[in-house]
């Protein structure tokens, strides 16, 4: 049996004369998301966050909420509604075989 053991993998590239690169991947039952408004500066935020990493979404330049910020909120609402549909159904597939690999 291959176990899936859970982990948050970060990297960050660093190049002279170049954009800095972080990446952060979250592979644990861990990972907590919410949302809210900050009461300082009225804006809204998006936060994923582990034991290891925190990720922070909000308005461009900590401002008020534009065109770009409205297109990206839909984007993020819409990659959450495939990836919740994705794991339903491999989900319900995997649970297909495990019961049929149990009944064999």
């Amino acid at each position: 049996m291959n176990e899936h053991r859970p982990y948050t993998y970060l990297t960050c590239s660093l190049r002279p004369e170049s954009t800095p690169h972080l990446g952060v991947s979250f592979y644990t039952p861990d990972l907590r998301v919410r949302a809210g408004i900050l009461l300082s500066n009225p804006r809204p935020y998006l936060e994923f966050s582990s034991p290891e990493a925190h990720v922070h979404i909000s308005t461009t330049g900590a401002g008020p909420i534009s065109d770009a910020d409205l297109s990206l909120a839909r984007d993020i609402f819409n990659a959450a509604a495939r990836y919740l549909a994705d794991c339903e159904c491999l989900h319900a597939e995997q649970a297909d075989k495990d019961a049929t690999d149990t009944a064999a």
